[in-house]
C-alpha cells in the first residue's frame, strides 16, 4: 500500500509541480542460449594429470593446494567445521559438505551496537547451503551423504589473520557403488570470494552420464515495501534476469552462457560463480528455481552434461560470494557480480552517484553530511535550469490576478476563455511551459538519487546524529508503543519527516496558484500526503527530499527577488 500511495502522490505531483515522477526499472527479456558443447570428461587417471599440467589456470579461480584424503565417517559422528576470517565466520557441516552458517564479522542484524553479527544463513534452512547433486540421480545417496572433513580434531576450527594465505579444506565421500565425490573449498582472509572444486572420480564398472547441481537456499523475502529487487538473479547471455517470485511458477527454468547466480536480499547476497580458461562468454548451464516452501527458495545450478567412464575423473571449478551488496567490494571481484546492483532506468546516474556519496564520505566519515554535500552539488549542476524555471514561474505569478479576471469573466465560454487567456500570455511574451521543461529534465537525476539512497548498503545502520542512527530506517523520536494510522513501527515522532512537510507547503505557498479551484484544494493536501508516504522512508531518503526542498526553496526566493 506504501508503495501505491507513493506512486499516485508521484503521478499528481508531476502534475503540479511537474518534479516529481516515476519510473519503474524494466525487466530484460530473457535471451535464447547459444548451444555450447558439453564438457567432456577424462578417461584414464594418467591422462587427467597430464591434462591438469597443461591446462592454463583461469584468472580468477582461487587455488586449490592438494590436500591428504580423508577417513570415512558414520552418520552419527558427523563434525562441524569452522573456519573464522577477519571478514566471516563459516560452519561446514560433515553431513552434505554443506554451510550452515555465515556470519558477517563487519555487520550486525540491527543498529544496536549489542546486536549479534549478521547471519546470511537463515535457521529455516535446515539442509544447510550448496548441496551438490546430480540432476538424474545417477549417483544415488549423495544426498544424505556424510562426507569426511580432511582434519584431525573433534571439532574443528580454522583460524585465517589479515595477511596469512589461503586455506583448503576438503571433503570427501565415496558411493556403495564406487564413485568419489570431493567438495574442496578455499577461503582467503581478505576477500569474500570462497573457492570450490567438486571432483567425481568414477570407481563403478559403469559409466556415469549425467549433470552436476549445486544449489543455493534462501528465505522468501517478506518485505512488502520494498522498491529494489530481492530473490532469485542470474547474469545469462549478459543479461541480468532478475525473477520475482510470482514468476517462478510461470517459467522456472533459464539456459544460456550462465555467468553466475545468485539469491540477493535488500543488502546482501549469495551467488555462485562457474570458473571457466574462457571468463569472458560465460559457461553453457542451467538455472533452475523452485519455492520449497512458504519460507524457503532454491536457486539451482545444473551444469552441463558429462561423461564420466570407468576408472575416469571429472572435475568442476567454482566460486562463491556470500557477502554485501557494496558496488565497492563487487567491482574488485572482476567476474561481474557487480551487475547484480541495478537501479533501475537511471542507473547510469545512480552509480556515480554512489561513488561520490563514498568519496566524500572518504573526507568526512558521516553519511548523512555525504547526503547533504551531494545534495548540495547537484543541485549546483541543475541551477541554471532551476533559474529557468522559477523565473517563468515568477512571471507567471505577476499576470495571476489578470488570469483570474479572464476566467471569471469568460467562466460560461471556456473557448473564449482559453483564448484570451493565450493572448494574455503573448501580451506578456510568457511561454506557459517554461517552468515546466527544466523541471522535467532534472527528473532522471532526482530518481536516480531516490533509488540510489534506498538501496547502498553504506546507509545500513549509519548514523548521522542525534536520534538518527540508521539512515536506512525511518527517523523515530522518542519511541512509544501507541499504533499510528499509516505508520509501520516501531513507533515514534518522525522529526525530519515532518520538517520535509513544512518545507513542501513553504515552496508550495511560493509557487503561483492555480487557476481552477478545485486543484488549488488539491495542492493544499500536496504536502501532507507526502509527509504520510515518507513517513516509512529512510532517514536517508527524507534527508535528501528535506535539503533538496531548502535549496530549491532558496533559489526560488532568489530569483522572486531579484525580478521583483
Amino acid at each position: 500500500m506504501e508503495q501505491t500511495r507513493f506512486f499516485l502522490a508521484i503521478a499528481l505531483s508531476f502534475l503540479v509541480f511537474i518534479v516529481w515522477n516515476v519510473f519503474l526499472a524494466p525487466q530484460d527479456t530473457p535471451q535464447k542460449p547459444n548451444p555450447q558443447p558439453a564438457i567432456q570428461s577424462e578417461h584414464a587417471e594418467s591422462d587427467m594429470k597430464k591434462a591438469e599440467a597443461e591446462k592454463p589456470a583461469a584468472s580468477d579461480a582461487l587455488p586449490v593446494p592438494e590436500t591428504p584424503p580423508a577417513a570415512p565417517v558414520s552418520q552419527q559422528n558427523a563434525r562441524t567445521v569452522t573456519v573464522t576470517t577477519p571478514l566471516y565466520s563459516v560452519k561446514i557441516s560433515e553431513k552434505g559438505a554443506v554451510f550452515t552458517s555465515f556470519v558477517l564479522e563487519a555487520y550486525r542484524e540491527k543498529a544496536d551496537k549489542n546486536s549479534p553479527l549478521k547471519e546470511l544463513i537463515s535457521a529455516d534452512i535446515a539442509g544447510g547451503n550448496l548441496q551438490a547433486g546430480f540432476e538424474n540421480n545417477s549417483v544415488p545417496g549423495i544426498e544424505n551423504a556424510i562426507f569426511a572433513a580432511a582434519v584431525e580434531s573433534d571439532k574443528p576450527e580454522i583460524r585465517l589473520q589479515q595477511g596469512s594465505k589461503a586455506q583448503t579444506v576438503s571433503f570427501s565421500w565415496t558411493s556403495p557403488q564406487g564413485v568419489a565425490v570431493d567438495k574442496k573449498f578455499v577461503f582467503s582472509p581478505d576477500s569474500y570470494l570462497i573457492g570450490l572444486t567438486v571432483n567425481i572420480k568414477n570407481g563403478s564398472a559403469t559409466a556415469v552420464q549425467d549433470s552436476l547441481t549445486l544449489s543455493l537456499t534462501g528465505t522468501v523475502p517478506t518485505a512488502k515495501n520494498s522498491y529494489g529487487f530481492e530473490g532469485p538473479s542470474a547474469l545469462i547471455n549478459n543479461s541480468l534476469e532478475q525473477i520475482k517470485l510470482g514468476d517462478i511458477k510461470d517459467k522456472n527454468t533459464y539456459t544460456g552462457s550462465l555467468k553466475w547466480l545468485a539469491l540477493e536480499s535488500h543488502y546482501f547476497m549469495s551467488g555462485i560463480i562457474p570458473v571457466s580458461p574462457d571468463t569472458t562468454s560465460g559457461i553453457p548451464a542451467t538455472m533452475r528455481l523452485s519455492v520449497k516452501s512458504d519460507r524457503l527458495i532454491e536457486s539451482r545450478y545444473v551444469c552441463p552434461a558429462a561423461l564420466i567412464g570407468p576408472g575416469a575423473q571429472q572435475h568442476f571449478d567454482f566460486n562463491l560470494f556470500f557477502g554485501p551488496k557494496s558496488l565497492k567490494i563487487l567491482n574488485r571481484l572482476n567476474n561481474n557480480l557487480d551487475k547484480a546492483i541495478n537501479f533501475g532506468w537511471f542507473d547510469f546516474i545512480a552509480k556515480p552517484c554512489l561513488w561520490l556519496l563514498n568519496f566524500l564520505y572518504g573526507f568526512i566519515p558521516n553519511y548523512g553530511v555525504a547526503i547533504i554535500i551531494l545534495t548540495v552539488l547537484v543541485k549546483a549542476v541543475l541551477w541554471p535550469l532551476g533559474n529557468i524555471s522559477y523565473k517563468s514561474m515568477n512571471e507567471m505569478k505577476k499576470i495571476q490576478p489578470l488570469m483570474t479576471e479572464i476566467r471569471e469573466k469568460y467562466k460560461d465560454d471556456k473557448h473564449r476563455m482559453n483564448q484570451e487567456v493565450m493572448n494574455l500570455y503573448k501580451t506578456y511574451k510568457i511561454n506557459p511551459m517554461g517552468g515546466c521543461l527544466p523541471m522535467v529534465a532534472q527528473i532522471p537525476v532526482f530518481f536516480a538519487l531516490y533509488r540510489m539512497l534506498y538501496d547502498a548498503i553504506e546507509l545500513r545502520h549509519a548514523p548521522f546524529f542525534g536520534w538518527i542512527n540508521d539512515l536506512s530506517a525511518p527517523d523515530r523520536l522518542f519511541p512509544f508503543d501507541m499504533a499510528i494510522p499509516f505508520m509501520e513501527p516501531p513507533y515514534g515522532i518522525p522529526v525530519l519527516t515532518i520538517i520535509m512537510g513544512a518545507t513542501m507547503l513553504l515552496q508550495q505557498k511560493m509557487s503561483p496558484p492555480p487557476g481552477d479551484p478545485a486543484q488549488a484544494k488539491m495542492m493544499m493536501f500536496m504536502p501532507v500526503i507526502f509527509t504520510v508516504i515518507f513517513i516509512n522512508f529512510s532517514s536517508g531518503l527524507v534527508l535528501y527530499w528535506l535539503i533538496n526542498n531548502i535549496l530549491s526553496i532558496s533559489q526560488q526566493y532568489y530569483i522572486s527577488k531579484k525580478k521583483a
